[in-house]
């Protein structure tokens, strides 16, 4: 079969060197991807547990339109999310159209005038940055008189706790904790991490709200930040939790009074949760959630193997090659435009959807330099399939992510290491 595969290898543009090189890999890293196979082994049961405790049914499947009153499905989907999450009460809807807005309906629902929000963990994800107002936007919390304060994680990585004690004032009403990394080439937040953040918060003022950035991090460990602590989980259901079916949709998970404000501003005060018909896109967000442990497990090895092939030929890497997973992606500092630019097109060049189209960098709404971004996705965006993007600015890394399957991500960076090396960027 490895010699069928090398030939397929060889009519899709992958030199010799190249495909060798991924296959003393895959060897190298066989019992790595056993214990993340146990992980998603572990996560596909807690995902079923939910559901059946839940009691979905055929009947949930189909969808409601109009108003959405007693829609079965979008209810029962919920209460699944809430046992998978261990929380009170969430909301999934695909009213929510991605991980921005899910996390501005979380914050925006949950604070007033008067109030603060801390970031304790650094400056969160470029397009927080309007929401919150760091960076002018209309509509913005800024605008409606809430507050930001931010503590910069120490040089190490570590929590500067001393600095977030004296950041905490009587005004700090909730704490923004970013898991991933975003365009920041540091180490994402495990699990325990966030649980100790968290606990450190309260323990200096109780009544602060813990939401958790929760994007591309669901099923990366076999517990959730709602399990130590966290008030709130966001997520977009076009990265982890939609296992690349759901074609649009967000979801906030804890506790019940913060949902029912997310509820509210969803929707309508007076209406909230009652609301919102699901429009048939039920069998895609059920079956997508049962999908994606597995999918996860996939875009988990593809993320490990980018790491250790970019490594050797002497790329930092975020994660290391070796280091534990927390979320499915993977930062590589490249080092120069071209370098990028090239990485991207190899990304794109391996997709099942516009292979044929290259990437160029432009000038992308809610980012403040150009970026570049490489994805031939079913669902537009999907950041669960296989995708790569960066901005285009100094130290010039790349985020690679995804993969619906292993074989599939596997053959994505392989191409992109082909275009490295076509492009002069490395040598083999």
């Amino acid at each position: 079969m490895n010699d069928l595969s090398e030939a397929l290898y060889e009519q899709l543009g992958i030199d010799k060197d190249v495909y060798e090189l991924g296959e003393m890999w895959c060897e190298k890293l066989k019992e790595r991807f056993d214990t993340i196979d146990g992980i998603a082994e572990y996560n596909q049961l807690k995902v079923i547990k939910g559901m059946q405790e839940a009691k979905v049914s055929e009947a949930c499947l189909t969808g409601t339109t109009g108003y959405g009153y007693n829609d079965l499905g979008r209810e029962t989907l919920e209460a699944v999310y809430a046992g998978i999450f261990h929380t009170e009460d969430a909301l999934v809807r695909p009213q929510i159209t991605c991980g921005t807005h899910a996390l501005a309906l979380a914050l925006m629902s949950n604070l007033r005038p008067g109030d603060e929000i801390l970031s304790p963990v650094g400056k969160p994800y470029d397009t927080l940055e309007e929401v919150i107002g760091i960076r002018k936007s209309k509509g913005s919390l800024r605008e409606y008189g809430i507050n930001y304060s931010q503590v910069d994680l120490l040089p190490d990585g570590e929590f500067d706790y001393e600095g977030i004690r004296k950041a905490i004032g009587p005004n700090t009403r909730l704490a923004t904790i970013q898991r991933s990394k975003g365009y920041e080439p540091r180490k994402t937040l495990s699990v325990d991490r966030i649980g100790q953040l968290i606990s450190y918060i309260k323990s200096i003022k109780s009544d602060v709200i813990c939401m958790v950035d929760n994007c591309y991090g669901e099923f990366v460990e076999t517990k959730e930040p709602s399990d130590v602590g966290a008030d709130m989980v966001v997520g977009s259901l076009i990265k982890n939790p939609g296992g690349g079916l759901a074609p649009i949709g967000g979801y906030i998970a804890g506790k019940k009074e913060y949902i029912e404000n997310a509820a509210y501003r969803l929707t309508s005060p007076g209406l909230g949760k009652e609301v919102g018909a699901s429009l048939g896109v039920l069998p895609a967000f059920y079956q997508g959630l049962f999908l994606s442990p597995v999918v996860v497990a996939s875009a988990l090895k593809g993320a490990v193997f980018a790491a250790n092939i970019l490594e050797s030929f002497g790329f930092p890497v975020v994660p290391s090659g070796s280091e534990s997973r927390h979320d499915i992606i993977q930062a590589v500092t490249l080092g120069s435009e071209e370098g990028v630019v090239a990485f991207c097109k190899g990304i794109q060049a391996a997709a099942p959807v516009d292979s044929f189209v290259t990437p160029e960098p432009w000038d992308m709404p809610g980012y403040d330099s150009k970026v570049i971004m490489a994805a031939g996705a079913f669902v537009s965006g999907s950041s669960i399939e296989l995708s790569a993007d960066g901005p285009i600015k100094p130290p010039y890394a790349v985020y690679f992510q995804g993969g619906l399957t292993f074989p599939h991500a596997k053959f994505g960076i392989l191409k992109a290491v082909q275009e490295l090396k076509n492009s002069g960027v490395i040598r083999l």
